[in-house]
């Protein structure tokens, strides 16, 4: 019986990947940056940044609080619009995130500035296309 409701929750845990593909945790390996999305209920909370409230989401580094918040994303389909700003305010950029299959997404920068995150002390930018993979 134990076995059986596990193979239901994981059944279950798969259908809701694929049916809420922009509520998610997604990963860069080569970057170390990540983005925690939640675009349909928009309740993203940033850790160390709570005071901003519920979000749809935000693009993080690891070993880092700096972050890009997503301010505003529409989904259509398996592609979302996102307007995104840097935690300081400074920097804006219009962008999109898409999904490629069950694990892969792609962020594309639009118009705007250019992501960067803090690397050794440096400003690393982020290439203008990004492959993510779901986690």
């Amino acid at each position: 019986m134990a076995c059986l409701l596990v193979l239901l929750a994981t059944g279950m845990q798969g259908q809701q990947a694929d049916s809420s593909p922009f509520r998610a945790y997604i990963y860069n390996k080569e970057y170390g940056v990540y983005m925690r999305i939640n675009f349909y209920e928009q309740d993203v909370i940033i850790p160390w940044q709570d005071l901003l409230g519920p979000l749809p989401g935000f693009l993080s580094k690891d070993g880092s609080s700096y972050c890009w918040i997503v301010t505003e994303a529409t989904v259509a389909g398996r592609k979302a619009e996102l307007e995104m700003v840097n935690d300081t305010g400074s920097d804006d950029l219009r962008a999109t995130l898409e999904q490629k299959d069950d694990s892969t997404y792609v962020l594309r920068q639009g118009n705007g500035s250019t992501i960067k995150v803090p690397n050794n002390n440096k400003w690393q930018k982020l290439p203008a296309t990004l492959v993510f993979k779901r986690k």
